[in-house]
């Protein structure tokens, strides 16, 4: 059986049918990288997934889980202009946490080369919007480079390598969700194997490093001029590309949309002319021209915002160029990913001469399935005790996690959500000016590192009024089980672990509360109690999540199958376990009587003390 940490180190020309996210650790390989850091959101966590398969012994990079996106932009800023060839990779709304740093970057002499990684989003498939990043490039002088297949993303990777060396300027490399996760047969290179050096090349005279005002506008001007070089550099590199159907009808697309244009050209006799563009910024502006030229009418196809049409139309006004430019005609051009049926309604608007509308009849009505906590959540459980003990006008407050479903029915938990560690603070304000309603804010234990520290001082130093709920698992689960501070171990190696509660204690935290999220009956009288005590109280729900938990036994061999089951002499249909507790394993059946689906069911027996006549029962295997 192939595996894929010595497939990634094969030192030879060869061919592995890859997905995206894989194909970019072999370019990091290949590339000669030397730092790598993140912190994990999808679309990217399987670029870390890849990363691991590769023994740490034999792993030809430094690679880190930073607390957050800032932090892991920063360290690898800071091995780039120590001379070290780094790379930052994280989700598209990880960008707006690292942004502090991230907008100087393009201002300073990164001398060893930066690449950043920005998986997006669009159509929002794990996150909160579907910003388009491009915005932070054009703000920021920062170049991005594009791939529409998991082939391109390892090339362009490996070209972004040697611009930003070469140029010493922070390149992006912009993937999609579906580039990430698209598997395909990638060819990759031999490469050269080099040694880490250990010798650090910092020095501030390859600066200024300091942007003070004196220095801010020389360094804006020395940005914009590389900008510049980047656009002569890349257009002899062929990364935009032609394809010429012989048509006087022009497409300029990028990206996703570009392979579904190709999904439906294959049933168009007249195929218009298509300028894939690879670098989506800056453009290209000599191959642009010449396409706009060339053709009475040009047709921009671009996922997202209106980018690329803005810039195209400054070309072509700025140029006098008359060819009639078609782009997004109405607000649904703006919004979810750009599928080949999608492509097809809008290339349909455009030109239905040549392309036929969306043939109804062909559309699958796939049933909705709502999203759900796994079988044996301790945040379920949580959820269920914390909703009795509360009033029907207190303020629920939600973040990031997997603890943002308990927003769902039956539990209605957390009514509010703006980004990742805004909970505490967001219940900060609605506490304020407020005597009668209960503020409850949930919290993650990984978010609770990322972004929340801060919060929660500012409700110490400002004494604000709330209940805080960290719904600690043990692990950053929502994003495929990585460890942060509080676990005892990073990527690489064992560590000492950084508890909550002693980082709570330290920064001034006087009620703090630690219950097992099982208990359910313990958790609702400490919720009782912390709405009668002024000031910020926190609770600490711990359970460990199950899903991980019942992954590692059966990797030791020491999983036990356990489950519950429904006594049919006792249970009387009052529906607690499903309308009220709603594990996914309690099932109805056409007469109405509950049962146990075994597949689901853990037997974790979270469930047992919900039901009123206590009908459920654990099993004996």
């Amino acid at each position: 059986m192939k595996k894929m940490g010595d497939m990634l180190l094969r030192n030879e020309n060869f061919s592995e049918i890859v997905i995206g996210n894989t194909a970019i650790v072999r370019a990091m390989i290949e590339a000669g990288t030397e730092i790598v850091t993140s912190y994990p959101g999808s679309p990217t966590p399987e670029i870390a997934t890849a990363i691991s398969s590769i023994k740490s012994e034999k792993r030809p990079f430094y690679f880190e889980f930073s607390t957050n996106e800032k932090v892991a932009t920063e360290v690898s800023f800071g091995a780039s202009v120590n001379g070290h060839l780094s790379t930052v990779f994280f989700k598209s709304v990880g960008l707006n946490v690292a942004a502090d740093s991230f907008v100087q970057l393009a201002l300073l002499e990164l001398i060893g080369g930066m690449v950043i990684i920005l998986g997006d989003d669009p159509g929002a498939n794990s996150s909160q919007n579907e910003q388009d990043n491009r915005h932070y490039a054009e703000m920021t002088y920062i170049p991005v480079l594009e791939p529409s297949t998991p082939q391109e993303a390892y090339e362009m990777y490996i070209e972004a390598t040697k611009i930003s060396k070469k140029m010493k300027m922070p390149v992006i490399l912009r993937l999609t969700t579906h580039v990430c996760h698209a598997k395909q047969k990638v060819h990759f290179k031999k490469y050269e194997i080099k040694n880490i050096s250990k010798q650090s090349k910092f020095d501030k005279k390859n600066g200024p490093y300091i942007p003070i005002t004196s220095e801010v506008f020389n360094m804006k001007k020395n940005a914009l001029l590389k900008l510049n070089e980047f656009k002569k550099l890349t257009s002899e590199k062929n990364i935009n590309k032609l394809f010429n159907n012989n048509s006087k009808k022009g497409i300029i697309t990028m990206g996703v949309p570009y392979l579904s244009l190709l999904d439906v050209l294959e049933e168009v006799e007249d195929k218009p002319d298509i300028l894939k563009l690879g670098v989506v910024y800056p453009l290209e502006e000599g191959i642009i021209k010449s396409f706009l030229n060339s053709h009475d009418e040009i047709k921009i196809l671009e996922e997202l915002d209106d980018i690329l049409e803005t810039n195209i139309k400054r070309i072509a006004y700025d140029n006098k160029i008359y060819t009639k430019i078609m782009g997004k005609f109405d607000i649904n051009e703006f919004i979810g990913e750009y599928t080949p049926d999608k492509v097809q309604e809008i290339m349909n608007n455009t030109w239905p001469e040549i392309f036929q509308s969306i043939n109804i009849n062909k559309k699958i009505n796939v049933p909705k399935r709502p999203a759900q906590m796994c079988p044996g959540c301790g945040h379920r459980s949580a959820f269920y005790a914390i909703k009795k003990a509360l009033n029907s006008e207190d303020i629920t407050v939600a973040d990031i996690g997997c603890h943002t479903l308990g927003y769902l029915p039956p539990y209605e938990m957390g009514e509010v959500l703006l980004s990742m560690g805004h909970s505490i603070s967001t219940g900060s304000g609605l506490s304020l000016f407020n005597e009668k309603r209960n503020i409850v804010s949930f919290l993650g234990d990984s978010t609770f590192f990322h972004a929340a520290i801060p919060g929660i001082i500012n409700a110490v130093f400002n004494q604000h009024n709330l209940t805080l709920i960290i719904m600690e698992n043990g692990t950053t689960a929502m994003t495929g089980h990585q460890d942060h501070p509080a676990v005892g171990s990073n990527f690489n190696e064992k560590t000492k672990e950084i508890p909550l509660k002693k980082v709570l204690e330290g920064i001034g935290v006087e009620n703090i509360f630690e219950v097992d999220a099982y208990s359910q009956n313990k958790l609702f009288e400490i919720i009782k109690k912390t709405s009668k005590i002024k000031g910020l109280k926190v609770v600490i729900a711990k359970h460990p999540c199950m899903l991980k938990f019942t992954r590692e036994q059966r990797k030791k061999g020491t999983y036990k199958n356990r489950h519950v089951f429904i006594d049919q002499n006792i249970c009387n249909n009052s529906n607690y376990c499903i309308e009220d507790f709603a594990c996914p394993s309690f099932q109805k059946d056409d007469k109405g009587n509950i049962w146990v689906h075994e597949d689901l069911c853990i037997g974790d027996g979270s469930c047992i003390q919900t039901c009123p006549t206590s009908a459920i029962k654990p099993k004996n295997n």
